[in-house]
């Protein structure tokens, strides 16, 4: 978990990504659902794939292949279908449903910016590492902002709670976090 090759390069962008990447989606996601069904703003949150595309194209110039260039085509008539399947017709109108919607897309462009600086960072962590510190950064932003938002612990907790709260917490969420990043051989964001 400690790598000592990790300088305070490497702890800065850890923080930036464990920020955007877990408590920036988190805390947008419910907050568009405030907004806007849970089933849309998932929809908005997974274009993340279009955006990384995207950005990593015109930002740093990666190759937009004709396989790339399908998958990013169907990509977006795939969300636009599920959207206007599943919505009412006052899709990107106004009001409440526009600000839900833009915020579901912000959770979006949030996973994309962190995808691409952790592509981009080279950071002396392995996977397993990666995913806890990122998961622990931003759990423990989003308890600030929960706490600065009114939200307090229950008065009386069980034991048996705490052990299915650290069992979610630690190894349930790092776990399935790294099989969503990490496929067989590499992770989404690149790198091996």
């Amino acid at each position: 978990m400690f790598t000592p090759q990790a300088g305070l390069r490497d702890a800065s962008l850890m923080i930036l990504i464990g920020l955007l990447q877990t408590a920036a989606v988190m805390e947008l996601l419910f907050w568009a659902m405030k907004h806007v069904s849970a089933s849309t703003a998932a929809i908005l949150h997974f274009t993340h794939p279009i955006w990384v595309v995207l950005f990593g194209r015109v930002l740093h110039g990666e190759p937009l292949r004709s396989a790339r260039l399908a998958g990013l085509l169907l990509g977006f008539m795939g969300v636009a279908l599920a959207l206007a399947l599943g919505i009412s017709p006052a899709i990107f109108s106004h009001g409440t449903s526009l600000t839900g919607e833009i915020i579901g897309l912000a959770s979006a462009l949030c996973w994309a910016i962190a995808t691409l600086v952790n592509k981009r960072a080279a950071l002396p962590f392995n996977s397993w590492a990666l995913s806890f510190w990122q998961m622990m950064i931003g759990a423990l932003a989003i308890l600030i902002l929960a706490y600065s938002n009114g939200l307090r612990w229950p008065d009386s907790v069980t034991a048996v709670q705490w052990g299915w709260f650290l069992w979610l917490a630690i190894p349930a969420s790092t776990g399935s976090f790294r099989a969503v990043v990490c496929g067989p051989e590499q992770r989404w964001s690149g790198k091996g």
